[in-house]
């Protein structure tokens, strides 16, 4: 059992270091955070920004790799 633990915590360790590398690069690059749909509010000293569309996007994809990776 310590064998299969230790090899899911590093593909976890892997998959959050490539949603940081998105997240830190993606509205640089890849547009992310500033799609159509995404929520961005400002009124005086105020701002809120909800990336609805950018998370949709983020999860469709990470579903899809995710499962190519789990698939036997």
């Amino acid at each position: 059992m310590g064998d299969s633990f230790g090899k899911l915590l590093m593909l976890l360790g892997v998959i959050l270091l490539i949603a940081g590398v998105i997240f830190h690069f993606g509205g640089k690059y890849f547009g992310l955070g500033k799609l159509p749909g995404d929520i961005h509010l400002s009124r005086g000293n105020f701002s809120f920004h909800f990336p609805i569309v950018t998370s949709i996007v983020l999860s469709i994809i990470l579903t899809i790799v995710l499962n190519l990776i789990s698939r036997k």
